[in-house]
């Protein structure tokens, strides 16, 4: 699963409430960076009485949550069949079930299915005697989540038997709920069922994690369970349908509609089950005679391949990575509207967004890489070898997060590497400063508590930490171990433990103690002095030990002396220790992590000459950064200044963007060479992200007239650029571009919209307001969540009748969508408009009581 949010909501409200400059989008294309919390001093609720001493509870300490153990497996689900048709003006699946299914050890004389708001017409059990099928009605039980079924004896785990239940699946009909990751439990979702949206296509998809599949068919409903199946779907003939496995068959009937039947023959969890049915295009290709289609909208058929086009490539690369073929029958890919998540990685047919289709001009700014490969690693890491419980979820995602560096690294170099290695690490450490969890975590409120930055981003770089460790060959040796022994089973984090052991011969239990059963992170102070021939190296770990442990550390740290390294590998693994390292002279350089493998925070002590040496020697794009972040405040500095206008010249984007960013407000000696070459970045730079960066650090300017480089950016291909230089004239209009932002109200880029939602905040007339009250029916979630807030500020202007409409869309937002970005997005919206209308305070107020989030409430109260 690749989510839209990983704590989202801790990103958002550091964002300010007038923000043209962008949409968020807390994926890897925004690392966030914050500060650290300070723990919060409370009394030890454990104290036996009043002289007890207290101690400091970190804010991020979890409340205690319930305790979950894996399910209990009384009954194998061996087979599903799947009969099924829709009712798309009532939102209903009609369908038979055929379930075979075996006593796991102990007799059985019930079966119990999830079975989530059905209507049960009948059940009954079903064998076979000289080839003719023989039904008997069983009795049962249901209470609308549990459906009990007496069977007609008790059988042994010998004995194999067969159920159909016949039924219809009411999903809208469910008291639905959801979560950040997963914003409804529905499981199964008709998309525009009676044509009414003009510009939205007829779909129907599903979404199985955590459990939802069992809200349109009955089964078992827990990652521990295996199953092959054959899903038969009569749908109209005009559209296409995609599920597991194979299209075995295609069936014409009489009365218009057809039935397709797809099989898929190796057994996968229930959950990751999948239909989606609707009208669109199928670009194929194929990798070792297998079939690699797309399944896209029709208007996006010509981009397909430049948007899912490395599939085959990623499967021959993961393949001979691992050692392990690439094992499903075909690979589908297909994007739905509307969808509830952000990927989901369906056995042998992963479901996207919508987003991530795109036109030819969207793809100059757009790379979807990093999604395909992590949904399509699932496949070995999920799919193939599947948690046997979501407390042990980091087996799954953690690995397909890690995917995302594999495949930058192989692809796109080293360098686009450290990037996914940097971003993913501010995802994590911003999450660490309101949540410190276990990556493997038994207690939870919510199993899909479980889908955060801990199981996806801290999980890769744990596991990059361990490849590191054991080196690349016993990396891969013990993936493709891991893989082969446990394959098409469900496993926990001792498996993979033992893969490791047993390849390397080591004893790794202080490893997975350390990274994957306990909580936080090391907290390192590290400084440096030289004497003698001796560099002295002192290193601190500052984590508050009394929740989070002392970590042991394999670390190489780098002398540099007449422009020479010197590699020392050093193991910290006390609170407070120090390391003697020969050096033949003072060296210019003492580096830390010299690969900036620990996912650790450090607060490395160098001098601004070290600072400048390490970016001149850097050996990769991390440390290149951290010279840069840590001498900004030194910008006026000539060396430093200097430093930063080579940096505009590297060869890697991400570091000419950085430079950019640091010349923000420069005041220095050299503004006029420096601004000259800002602008030649802005209008010639081959990077679309570099352009936009230079027009974002023109604009920090106050009172300079760069009109002309922003009017040159409207006409910019890159919606990128075209975004910066609606957000450079914002705040400096001219004449000029006044008539031709106007024409820019539909384009048909979410970005650029948003940054026109900036733009006529400041600039615009009340003929926007239908405007505004028209992509606040259009925008997704995300792009919402920057546009109400200043739709509410637009409306500041608009007379007090006038209003109404907005006010009353918003407050509806803020109550009832299931996204907390939209909830949050049209209160903050509320807020701004509250400024003129005082009466808004009482909404407000009922708004924030009623909010069931208490994280939300949390933010809410700070507005």
């Amino acid at each position: 699963m690749k989510y839209p949010f990983i704590g989202a909501l801790s990103l958002v409200l550091a964002l300010p409430l007038f923000a043209p400059a962008q949409s968020v989008k807390p994926d890897k294309s925004s690392p966030a960076k914050s500060s650290r919390k300070k723990p919060q001093a409370t009394t030890d609720p454990y104290a036996s009485d009043a002289a007890s001493p207290t101690i400091v509870v970190p804010s991020w300490l979890p409340s205690t949550t319930p305790e979950h153990a894996a399910a209990t497996i009384l009954t194998d689900v061996l087979h599903t069949r799947l009969d099924v048709r829709f009712d798309w003006a009532k939102q209903q699946l009609i369908g038979t079930a055929t379930l075979s299914v075996r006593p796991h050890f102990y007799p059985q004389s019930q079966l119990v299915l999830d079975a989530k708001g059905f209507d049960i017409r009948s059940i009954r059990l079903i064998s076979v005697a000289n080839g003719k099928e023989k039904e008997k009605a069983l009795t049962y039980s249901y209470d609308k989540r549990k459906l009990t079924v007496n069977l007609d004896r008790t059988y042994s785990r010998s004995e194999a038997y067969q159920v159909r239940v016949n039924y219809v699946a009411k999903p809208n009909e469910l008291t639905t709920g959801g979560s950040e990751a997963i914003t409804s439990n529905k499981g199964l979702f008709f998309i525009n069922p009676v044509g009414a949206e003009k510009n939205k296509p007829r779909q129907i998809w599903t979404q199985g994690e955590t459990e939802n599949n069992s809200a349109w068919f009955p089964t078992i409903d827990k990652p521990n369970q295996r199953m092959t199946q054959e899903i038969a779907m009569t749908v109209d003939a005009q559209y296409k349908t995609l599920s597991n496995g194979l299209l075995i068959s295609s069936k014409k009937n009489s009365d218009g509609t057809r039935t397709d039947v797809w099989k898929q023959s190796l057994p996968a969890a229930p959950y990751l089950t999948m239909m989606a049915v609707g009208d669109f295009a199928v670009v194929s290709e194929s990798w070792r005679g297998k079939a690699v289609d797309y399944y896209v909208e029709p208007k996006f058929q010509q981009t397909a391949k430049a948007v899912f086009g490395n599939t085959p490539e990623m499967l021959e690369f993961f393949s001979k990575k691992l050692g392990v073929e690439y094992p499903w029958e075909k690979y589908a890919q297909v994007a739905v509207r509307d969808y509830v998540s952000g990927a989901m990685e369906n056995t042998s047919a992963t479901i996207h967004g919508d987003g991530i289709q795109a036109t030819r001009r969207e793809l100059l700014d757009k790379n979807s890489d990093w999604v395909i490969a992590h949904e399509l690693f699932h496949h070995w890491f999920g799919n193939y070898v599947t948690c046997e419980s979501w407390s042990n979820l980091p087996l799954n995602e953690s690995f397909a997060d890690y995917s995302e560096y594999l495949w930058a690294e192989y692809k796109y170099g080293a360098d686009a590497a450290a990037l996914v290695q940097q971003t993913a690490s501010d995802l994590y450490f911003q999450e660490a400063e309101d949540k410190r969890v276990p990556l493997i975590r038994y207690n939870y409120a919510n199993r899909e508590d479980m889908l955060d930055r801990h199981s996806y981003q801290k999980g890769g770089r744990v596991l990059h930490m361990l490849r590191k460790y054991v080196g690349d060959d016993a990396f891969y040796a013990a993936l493709n171990l891991y893989l082969t022994r446990n394959k098409l089973s469900a496993v926990e984090i001792d498996e993979l433990r033992l893969a490791f052991e047993d390849v390397t011969g080591q004893d790794l239990r202080w490893f997975f103690n350390q990274w994957f059963m306990q909580r936080g992170h090391p907290e390192l102070r590290v400084t440096h002095s030289y004497n003698n021939s001796q560099v002295t190296l002192h290193v601190q770990q500052q984590q508050d030990s009394t929740f989070t442990p002392i970590f042991r550390l394999p670390v190489t740290v780098t002398t540099w002396v007449n422009n020479q390294p010197t590699e020392h590998k050093l193991t910290i693994t006390k609170a407070d220790q120090t390391f003697v390292l020969p050096v033949a002279q003072r060296p210019s350089l003492v580096k830390f992590d010299d690969e900036a493998q620990l996912l650790a925070k450090i607060e490395e002590e160098r001098s601004q000459d070290e600072l400048l040496y390490q970016f001149y020697h850097a050996r990769n794009y991390l440390q290149k950064y951290e010279a840069i972040e840590e001498l900004r405040p030194k910008v006026g500095d000539l060396v430093v200044s200097g430093m930063l206008r080579t940096a505009l010249n590297d060869n890697f984007w991400a570091v000419r963007t950085a430079a950019l960013s640091a010349f923000r407000k420069y005041k220095g000696p050299e503004g006029g060479a420096i601004r000259k070459e800002i602008q030649h970045a802005a209008t010639t730079d081959k990077r679309s992200e570099v352009r936009a960066a230079a027009m974002a650090t023109l604009a920090s300017f106050p009172n300079e007239d760069f009109g002309s480089i922003y009017e040159a950016g409207l006409n910019d291909s890159s919606y990128v650029v075209l975004t910066a230089a609606i957000n450079a004239l914002t705040k400096a209009p001219t004449a000029k571009t006044a008539e031709r932002i106007a024409k820019l109200q539909e384009t048909p880029n979410n970005s650029v919209i948003n940054a026109l939602g900036g733009y006529y905040v400041l600039n615009g007339k009340v003929d926007q307001y239908d405007w505004y009250l028209r992509y606040v029916e259009t925008l997704g979630d995300t792009d919402l969540y920057t546009f109400l807030p200043n739709f509410g500020l637009f409306m500041q202007r608009m007379p007090p009748i006038e209003r109404e409409k907005g006010l009353k869309k918003l407050e509806m937002l803020a109550r009832n969508n299931p996204s907390s970005y939209v909830r949050l997005g049209a209160y903050k919206g509320l807020v701004a408009v509250s400024e003129r209308s005082p009466e808004l305070k009482s909404v407000l107020q009922d708004i924030r009581a009623k909010e069931k989030d208490e994280g939300l409430k949390g933010m809410y109260n700070l507005l």
